[in-house]
């Protein structure tokens, strides 16, 4: 089989990056988008020091010209994009009474819009190709709430929904498309949060340990598969049984 093309977003650190490393050590073709990834030399030294030499593209997700510009200079160079993995996303927590509209509106057009103009770009090819493999990095947040995170909640379980439609929309043209919902992963987004959180959530996850983002990666390639050609509109929870 030839090399598939796969294009993680936000790829330069965390969980991004686990994804961008799974796919190349299994023969993707990868195209790592991040918004300060073009020659970052940590990236490229952690990528060279695995093996793998993915191409590396500045991605801003919350500027619709840049996801067009970004997607179609992909394209032209690569000629196609079989899986799209949209991880980039942020956060901006703070309490609904307090929250300020502009924390709001940049979490909601980064992690969803960033995430919906993507598939756009990519769903001409897939559809011309018949065959594609749409991946969605949502949360357990998305999933069951969380108190001071209602933009992000909202805009991870906005993910879920808009990932179903497709899945019905698409699969006749034999393109998947599905959720992975991280739960409490080790990465720079939650490295910060108070030892007494910390503890809370971990006493929370039945298997007594907290994620890595390796764990979530392993998820994203095996949905990227051709072995996961019968799975679609489906939400794999990757949380250790934090919630179920």
């Amino acid at each position: 089989m030839f090399n598939r093309v796969a294009l993680v977003t936000g790829a330069s650190r965390g969980i991004g990056r686990a994804i961008t490393l799974a796919l190349c050590r299994a023969g993707f073709d990868v195209v790592a988008a991040s918004a300060t990834i073009e020659g970052n030399a940590e990236f490229s030294t952690a990528m060279e020091a695995s093996g793998t030499k993915p191409l590396a593209v500045n991605l801003d997700v919350k500027s619709p010209e840049s996801i067009k510009e970004i997607f179609g200079r992909v394209l032209k160079e690569k000629s196609r994009i079989d899986v799209l993995v949209n991880n980039a996303g942020i956060t901006r927590d703070g309490l609904a009474v307090r929250m300020k509209p502009a924390d709001w509106d940049v979490v909601l057009r980064t992690n969803l819009d960033g995430a919906f103009l993507a598939i756009q770009q990519v769903l001409p090819g897939m559809m011309r190709n018949r065959w594609g493999r749409i991946i969605n990095i949502s949360s357990v947040v998305g999933q069951a709430g969380s108190a001071g995170q209602v933009n992000y909640a909202a805009s991870k379980a906005a993910l879920i929904g808009m990932t179903k439609s497709l899945a019905q929309e698409l699969g006749s043209r034999a393109i998947t498309a599905n959720v992975v919902a991280p739960g409490y992963i080790a990465t720079d987004m939650t490295k910060d949060l108070p030892d007494d959180r910390k503890q809370k959530i971990l006493s929370a996850i039945p298997l007594q340990r907290i994620g890595t983002p390796e764990d979530v990666a392993a998820a994203v390639l095996f949905l990227a598969s051709e072995e996961a050609g019968y799975i679609t509109g489906q939400v794999l929870a990757v949380n250790g049984g934090m919630y179920m």
